[in-house]
């Protein structure tokens, strides 16, 4: 019971986190137009590949190494893994700035100003990302829902204030703002600090999973970041706003998809302290509700969304992403199937396989994605890119099951003697 309670509150935070995040994708969709909302989508991707390199190094190893820690420990771990990921948004959102500035006033356009913006509240994004996922390490789901829930509401007012304004940049600003509160609240529910000075402790103490994470993780965004970089080049930014709309449409179904994930490893860790059996079996149940439930909801899109709802979402830019509502649905179910042989190799701490199996998937990923890209555009690229998932989840259970034929329990572990 204590498992499904657990899972619920994940489920229940990854809904308001990303319908806080659909929302932000609709109202800039029907205010700035396919070929502006194109431009937001790299803004996006862009903070995605932040996003995995602060979870690479701070709160992936900090949910394999304490979930379930004892309070104290998990207090200081938390401490030093909140600071990682503040310091990554840091240096990254200085880097977009620089970047930002010199495409504004080289190219002109929007595309500064976005980079601009999301350069300002990426550290604030990025530390609000870290409470979350200490509140799910530490089995406490509710807080982290809490948190999410506080963000929501500080949300609406501010983008009443970009809509009136009407640029990218305000929205963006928006959207970063209402993640500084969320921080803050953060801050004052685990009654925890970032530890400044410990961020170095911590990638010392982690340095043999948390390098392999950084790389596993930014393989997939990057390769997410370059398919979205590529197709803009190749067929436009508006097929670049097609795709991202596509993936609005599944917004509400990756809610629950992402809001598993958040909790899938820390369960995952719990289920192998049973045994290696309970963790396959869970992984397989995992794997298999996501991968169904994500075909269920492209069915229902196809059947019960019409084009009058479609533009009343979408605006212009639901034309064009209606007719990549199949493969995208492909997309997000082998995810699906991905995340749940992830979890289980996450949980035996399998660095080494849980990386080869992401960059099997990435390499595949960016290959079909932009293949696909310059054979048919839009939609050439999702379906380029829903292949590449299908081998990508292929390659994730090969790894599993090595991975279980491999594992030797703790207790089997022979001690050394210290006596001669």
């Amino acid at each position: 019971m204590s498992t499904v309670i657990r899972l619920t509150w994940g489920l229940a935070d990854q809904a308001v986190s990303s319908m806080t995040n659909f929302a932000v994708g609709v109202v800039v969709a029907r205010a700035l137009g396919p070929v502006e909302f194109g431009v937001f989508s790299l803004a996006w991707v862009t903070y995605t590949v932040v996003l995995n390199i602060s979870r690479g190094l701070s709160t992936d190893p900090l949910v394999v190494r304490f979930s379930g820690a004892a309070t104290a420990r998990w207090g200081v771990a938390v401490s030093r893994s909140a600071a990682t990921a503040l310091q990554v948004g840091v240096a990254a959102g200085a880097l977009c700035v620089g970047v930002g500035l010199i495409l504004g006033a080289t190219v002109g356009g929007s595309v500064g100003p976005a980079f601009v913006g999301l350069g300002i509240v990426l550290p604030a994004l990025m530390l609000q990302d870290s409470w979350r996922f200490a509140f799910f390490a530490a089995g406490l789901g509710r807080r982290a829902f809490a948190n999410d829930m506080v963000r929501g509401i500080a949300l609406l007012p501010l983008m009443v204030l970009a809509a009136l304004d009407g640029r990218m940049l305000a929205f963006l600003l928006a959207w970063g703002a209402s993640a500084a509160v969320a921080a803050g609240y953060g801050w004052w529910q685990t009654g925890l600090r970032p530890a400044w000075a410990g961020t170095r402790t911590w990638l010392r103490d982690h340095r043999e999973l948390g390098p392999r994470y950084l790389v596993e993780n930014v393989s997939i965004s990057g390769a997410t970041q370059l398919r979205a970089y590529g197709l803009g080049a190749i067929a436009g930014l508006a097929d670049v706003g097609a795709v991202r709309g596509a993936e609005l449409l599944l917004g509400p179904f990756l809610a629950v998809l992402m809001g598993l994930s958040l909790v899938a490893v820390p369960e995952a860790s719990r289920m192998l302290r049973r045994g290696s059996k309970h963790l396959l079996s869970f992984c397989r149940w995992l794997g298999g509700i996501q991968a169904g439930a994500s075909l269920l909801w492209g069915v229902a899109l196809l059947v019960l969304v019409n084009d009058d709802i479609g533009r009343l979402v979408l605006g212009d830019v639901w034309p064009p992403a209606s007719e990549l509502i199949v493969p995208v649905t492909l997309d997000v179910a082998f995810a699906g199937l991905m995340n749940g042989a992830a979890a289980g190799v996450r949980a035996l701490g399998a660095a080494r396989r849980s990386l080869r199996a992401q960059l099997i998937t990435a390499g595949a990923y960016l290959s079909a994605g932009l293949a696909g890209a310059a054979l048919g555009g839009a939609a050439g690229s999702a379906w380029g890119v829903a292949i590449a998932l299908g081998l990508g989840a292929a390659a994730w259970w090969w790894q599993l099951a090595v991975g279980l034929a491999e594992y030797v329990p703790q207790s089997e572990v022979p001690v050394e003697s210290t006596t001669k």
